[in-house]
């Protein structure tokens, strides 16, 4: 191509096909501007993964529809001019095209819940690099040879032998298929959340069959492409069965309790529980863990520990949760009047529901005063009952104060039966006999 290039740039029609170029790629850019316009305010509203990947998908365009335009140019004008800055064009337009198409499945399947993983720029540079040393060795005319080269450095590997461009195309075709196996199970993963009639464990559950099962088919499809033959996977099936038996059973364990709590639906997304010493709300069911999000942040439990072990659900059955709180009040006040005082609490406090209503008990005769309980429901109990429990206690305190109820706390009375003798002389402490002098010395 570049010989071409040079021999047509003496000729007339180097001008013309830099024209014909230009007016192209001028076309090519009309037309892009309005196809990525409808792709950004179709995908504006969607997720980070998608609208991220989408970017990548709007630069596409522009270089796919410029090496449309010059291709059917170079076919066009052949027969009546040179044609070698058209075929030289059309490197870089299909190349960047096919780059943005690639970045677009990477990005697609690697970045999700709005973070990006670690590993996408470094592969997004790996193929940069990839294909544009392609297209300069295509360019040059010496991709052939540096394929032919690569088929002569072989490998001994057991009784069989593999070339160097071989081993390059099994890895690509594995690569290839296990990305395009990520990425259509991103895209099932986004139907199945966005379908309303499906619960959100059910949801969970075949989101991570379809993703397992499209790797499975992805591996063993790629694994068939390249040659090798399926039978050598029975020896890591049997070491995968070693290791289970040997030190991977909290593993397996874990991830096989993670489906149990999907499917047989004891914990659902957004359920308040309380497990081991962590009380929150259910955030998350992962393969080997649950995530629970409470004030203090967010706790991962082993799966194994939630099926395994007593789980309090607050909101199994319903989401309302009762909220108590205690109190005493000195055995001088009425027990009627403080009942009906703890029940007039409950009507400045936000969240209470009215239904189950609210109830006041007078619990036990303490030491210092009659101990009451105030009970109320809340419906949301992902927000805590803490901060209810100090609005009633604040609610109490005051209308204690306003209806002067006194709230007791512990006190110790001395009593002094009687009266201290004054200059008496402090004797041997009792059963200790007195110290008696010593006879004199004759």
């Amino acid at each position: 191509m570049v010989r071409d290039l040079l021999t047509d740039f003496k000729g007339p029609g180097f001008i013309w096909q830099l024209v014909v170029l230009a007016a192209c790629l001028l076309v090519a850019w009309g037309l892009s501007r309005p196809v990525a316009g409808r792709l950004r305010t179709a995908f504006e509203s969607r997720g980070f993964a998608l609208r991220f990947a989408m970017a990548s998908l709007q630069k596409s365009i522009f270089p796919l529809l410029g090496g449309l335009l010059v291709l059917a140019a170079r076919f066009g004008l052949e027969w009546v001019m040179p044609v070698s800055v058209l075929r030289l064009a059309l490197v870089p337009l299909f190349g960047i095209a096919f780059l943005y198409g690639v970045f677009y499945v990477l990005r697609r399947v690697l970045s999700a819940n709005g973070k990006l993983s670690h590993m996408l720029g470094f592969l997004e540079k790996v193929v940069t690099t990839l294909v544009w040393v392609g297209m300069i060795l295509y360019v040059f005319g010496v991709l052939n040879e540096v394929v032919a080269w690569m088929q002569a450095v072989q490998f001994s590997i057991g009784a069989s032998k593999v070339n160097l461009a071989s081993m390059l195309a099994g890895f690509v075709w594995i690569l290839v298929t296990v990305l395009v196996a990520m990425w259509f199970g991103s895209f099932l993963e986004e139907r199945l959340t966005g379908a309303r009639s499906l619960d959100n464990n059910l949801k969970v559950v075949l989101i991570r069959l379809s993703k397992a099962l499209l790797l499975l088919v992805s591996v063993l499809l790629s694994l068939s492409l390249v040659g090798i033959d399926l039978t050598v996977l029975s020896v890591f099936g049997g070491a995968l069965g070693v290791g289970l038996g040997l030190g991977l059973q909290k593993i397996a364990s874990n991830y096989v309790s993670g489906f149990i709590l999907l499917l047989d639906r004891s914990l659902r997304l957004g359920d308040m529980i309380t497990v081991d010493k962590f009380t929150g709300s259910v955030a998350q069911i992962r393969t080997r863990y649950t995530v629970v999000r409470h004030g203090d942040g967010e706790t991962l439990v082993p799966n194994e520990l939630l099926v395994s072990q007593v789980v309090q659900n607050h909101s199994f059955s319903n989401t309302n949760v009762r909220v108590a709180v205690r109190v005493q009040a000195a055995y001088s006040a009425d027990p009627e009047r403080v009942l009906e005082v703890l029940l007039s609490c409950v009507k400045d406090v936000p969240r209470v529901l009215a239904e189950p209503a609210p109830a006041a008990f007078l619990v036990s005769f303490a030491d210092s005063g009659i101990e009451y309980e105030l009970g109320c429901s809340i419906g949301d109990p992902q927000n805590g009952k803490l901060g209810v429990q100090s609005a009633l206690n604040r609610a109490i305190w005051r209308r204690f104060r306003d209806e002067g109820i006194d709230i007791p706390y512990p006190q110790r009375e001395l009593r002094m039966l009687e009266p201290v003798a004054q200059n008496v002389q402090p004797g041997p402490p009792s059963g200790v006999l007195p110290r008696q002098a010593p006879d004199p010395v004759e």
